[in-house]
């Protein structure tokens, strides 16, 4: 079973920084890409930034410059460090790949994590 588990999130003031994590099981995760995307209460679900299995990124512009996606391969786990946070990064942050065990095709999310950035 694919299993994506999020953490890291928070209540944090503008101009402050959180860390989270994805701890990923249930696939070849040294091979998968991965991204985060997020949701903010009456909006649609954006991505945020990705990360390919060789180390490639790309990222919304809205958080270029301050966000940074990166990844362990040893820890089956990927991170996102979110620096100079605005209250419009408030949302719920996902985690997300797209192959599963044996490579199969899908949409796979974690729960998400709240954060929440206040003035």
């Amino acid at each position: 079973q694919v299993q994506l588990v999020e953490s890291g999130g928070g209540l944090v003031q503008a101009g402050g920084s959180l860390r989270l994590s994805c701890a990923a099981s249930g696939m070849l995760f040294r091979f998968n890409d991965m991204g985060w995307y997020r949701q903010a209460p009456g909006k649609q679900r954006e991505l945020v930034a990705a990360i390919s299995s060789g180390g490639s990124t790309n990222y919304a512009d809205s958080v270029k410059g301050r966000f940074t996606i990166s990844r362990d391969n040893a820890k089956n786990t990927v991170y996102l460090q979110m620096n100079s946070l605005k209250t419009e990064d408030t949302a719920i942050y996902y985690c997300y790949t797209d192959r599963g065990g044996l490579g199969r095709r899908g949409d796979y999310w974690g729960q998400g994590t709240q954060v929440t950035v206040s003035s």
